[in-house]
């Protein structure tokens, strides 16, 4: 396994350079001081304090600021952070795509949100090399809805064929289960690759007739909306083809009252993992996930209560996800 080094740590020069430069950029050096290398004493300290902090930090590789996926990582965070031991470093990513590239070559990134079709995705279409080998996953968290919302005379997927529709930045989960879908129903759009909260305002200016969005409900993004603003959830029926990778779903009228009538609208969802990078046994980033896997065990219940996100009630850290290969901790 070389993708990778074991460790994934900077060297403790790079550890020092930001303090110099802050120190010099408040003044606080003299022009003479600052030519001059810290006494070794302070050296010591300093990879010491390096070797303590890093040696408890995991890096977890989310979704954007709208989404579910870096709520649920703040969520790890706050629950499981417990000073040296512990740290949690949850980072915004771009989509499960660029998140299964980043845990596999990034350093500090060691685990990450993805949706679960993601990994035959990327080894149907030859993306990266040895993905199934390299990607593992620490559990299945939840099932994500398909939401797509759409403008005013849009009644059925069907009336999206050849209409520009929004599916996300190129590389994402939800550009990825889109395709698939849509591909799915023999719907063949106009794909338009906006940022989601570009992509709304220009489905309120009519510029696009939808835009897709994967996400736990309730999605953020969709909480500002009006009722006299003219857009629904439309509905995505459980048609043969697609129920062989996705699963039946449903939007109620109190997941998002302005968008969806009172009897509820029905949707489609694809399951979240937590994906890890399969490191070695023995190693220290092993060593240090496997004490990530072990504090999320033991603190599971208080996910489970407010003020954290509600989809944690549908977490089963036992479950299996068909395709891939659970990491071992230990």
């Amino acid at each position: 396994m070389t993708a990778r080094s074991a460790t994934g740590e900077a060297p403790a020069a790079k550890a020092l350079r930001r303090p110099l430069l802050l120190a010099a950029a408040a003044g606080l050096l003299a022009p003479a001081a600052r030519a001059q290398p810290l006494p070794g004493n302070s050296v010591a300290r300093l990879n010491a304090l390096a070797a303590r902090a890093n040696a408890g930090t995991v890096g977890l590789i989310a979704g954007g600021v709208d989404g579910t996926y870096i709520r649920i990582a703040t969520d790890l965070a706050a629950v499981l952070d417990d000073g040296d031991r512990l740290r949690v470093i949850a980072m915004i990513g771009r989509g499960s795509l660029q998140n299964i590239a980043d845990i596999m070559v990034l350093r500090g990134v060691d685990l990450g949100i993805v949706q679960s079709d993601v990994l035959a995705y990327a080894r149907r279409e030859s993306l990266f090399p040895s993905v199934e080998r390299l990607i593992q996953y620490v559990c299945k968290l939840y099932d994500e809805e398909i939401h797509i919302l759409v403008r005013p005379g849009i009644e059925r997927v069907q009336d999206l064929a050849g209409q520009p529709v929004n599916v996300d930045l190129r590389g994402s989960g939800t550009a990825m289960t889109a395709s698939l879908v849509l591909g799915l129903l023999g719907v063949q759009v106009r794909e338009q690759h906006d940022p989601q909260d570009v992509a709304l305002e220009r489905l309120r200016r009519g510029e696009i007739a939808a835009l897709v969005y994967v996400a736990g409900k309730p999605a953020r993004l969709f909480t500002g909306i009006r009722p006299d603003e003219g857009l629904r959830l439309l509905p995505l029926p459980a048609e043969a083809a697609v129920l062989e990778t996705y699963l039946p779903a449903r939007f109620a009228a109190t997941d998002y009252p302005a968008l969806v009538p009172e009897g509820g609208t029905e949707t489609l969802a694809v399951g979240a993992v937590l994906a890890v990078y399969a490191w070695p046994s023995g190693t220290e980033r092993h060593r240090k996930v496997s004490r990530f896997i072990e504090a999320l065990n033991a603190n599971f219940d208080k996910f489970l209560l407010p003020p954290r996100h509600p989809k944690w009630r549908e977490v089963n850290l036992s479950a299996s996800v068909p395709g891939w290969t659970r990491f071992e901790g230990g």
